[in-house]
């Protein structure tokens, strides 16, 4: 995850833990996973709604297929 491992992770959560406390990184935590959720939402409306998004998308997916077919051969 990012290229961080296991204590690195333990000395980011325990300052964090210092900083804000206990009874406010809950708050913390769900009001970032709320942003996380809105902003996946809107980009899912985005593709949805915008026309010709879907086409790029699927259009870029068949360019990297071949591209890692021609890698393979």
């Amino acid at each position: 995850m990012f290229g961080l491992g296991t204590p690195e992770l333990i000395v980011i959560l325990g300052i964090a833990f210092l900083v804000f406390g206990g009874k406010k990184l809950p708050e913390i935590g769900a009001g970032l996973g709320k942003g996380i959720r809105s902003f996946k939402k809107g980009l899912t409306d985005v593709e949805e709604n915008v026309p010709g998004v879907k086409e790029v998308s699927s259009i870029k997916e068949e360019v990297d297929k071949i591209k890692n077919i021609g890698k393979i051969v």
